[in-house]
């Protein structure tokens, strides 16, 4: 074993000694120097090199970033749990044959789409989901999330509440408590635009608190919106309000008087055509529209060229759908 070699498992040893011991600003301290250490590895990806010290080269590394994902849970630091992770996540996808695999590589496989389904990422869930090997789906960690997923779908949201009595390994109490408070969001989003307001205990249970204090505390906290009166919970701030100078509102108003104006060039010129066709006795089927001929008639109209008098003495039609024509 070289020097640097040696140096890395020593130093790795005080930060298991340090998280056992629950000294986490210690090991924090230790994981920053043990990341700096690894930058000497020529055999860690991308690059791979065949050193005589390689596949112990890979299992400390390895080792490594599987301890700093279990430390970023416990300082309780998603960012850095998804850093840490993708890091983890090369050597178990690019290392195969060349070292033997974790025994830890499932769990945090499994813990990883937990972090997915709790940030309510579906879309990145089943992508991971989709790079496992099958037997990796009937691995308790795997199959408890996949399940977990089926649920949150369904909209079987109590089973995602007692799900956390049955969980596979200890590391994914942080994330199933982060999974309860995106069902619940979702529950309360959902609960402040269907009713008008709940009595309290009506919205304990929809929320599925155990206790009133709990309810209470969730909405002074998270539901500002949310007003306590005559025991129930008012939803009315909740509701959205029209504003007609948003934006949004703007640009659909334009686009539904865009689609106005554009059926009534295009009625206005099938009517004309069609009188033409009914006065030559010519088949409806020569009907066509040419973009030229629409572009024509908007400016047309726009200039103001058809005045009251000239729209009636040419028998203008009523102001119907032009897509009756085609019925």
């Amino acid at each position: 074993m070289d020097s640097e070699l040696e140096e890395v498992t020593s130093k790795l040893a005080w930060f298991n000694y340090a998280c056992a011991r629950d000294e986490l600003d210690s090991c924090v301290d230790l994981l920053a120097e043990l990341k700096v250490l690894l930058t000497k590895f020529g055999s860690l990806p991308p690059s791979f090199e065949k050193t005589p010290n390689a596949v112990a080269e890979l299992k400390v590394a390895r080792a490594i970033y599987e301890h700093a994902v279990i430390l970023s849970i416990k300082i309780k630091d998603p960012d850095a749990f998804e850093r840490n992770f993708s890091l983890l996540k090369v050597f178990y996808m690019d290392t195969c044959g060349i070292i033997p695999p974790s025994p830890d590589e499932y769990p945090l496989l499994g813990l990883n789409l937990l972090r997915l389904l709790a940030d309510n990422k579906i879309a990145d869930f089943h992508t991971e989901l989709e790079l496992l090997p099958l037997e990796a789906l009937n691995h308790p960690c795997i199959k408890f999330v996949v399940e977990l997923e089926q649920s949150f779908m369904e909209g079987t949201y109590n089973r995602l509440f007692s799900a956390r009595e049955g969980i596979p390994h200890e590391t994914y109490v942080y994330f199933m408590d982060h999974l309860t408070d995106t069902v619940r969001y979702e529950i309360a989003d959902c609960t402040g635009q269907a009713y008008d307001y709940l009595p309290i205990g009506d919205a304990k249970k929809m929320l599925m608190f155990t206790s009133d204090q709990e309810l209470l505390e969730y909405i002074s906290e998270e539901q500002h919106e949310w007003e306590i009166k005559n025991c129930s919970v008012l939803f009315h701030m909740a509701k959205p309000k029209p504003h007609a100078d948003l934006l949004s509102f703007k640009l659909m108003n334009q686009a539904l008087s865009y689609a106005r104006e554009l059926e009534h060039i295009i009625y206005t010129i099938l009517w004309h055509r069609i009188q033409t066709c009914a006065l030559r006795q010519q088949p409806y089927s020569s009907l066509q529209l040419s973009m030229t001929e629409i572009q024509k008639e908007s400016k047309r109209k726009k200039m103001g060229q058809h005045s009251q008098h000239s729209r009636k003495s040419h028998h203008e039609p009523p102001s119907i759908a032009f897509s009756n024509f085609f019925s």
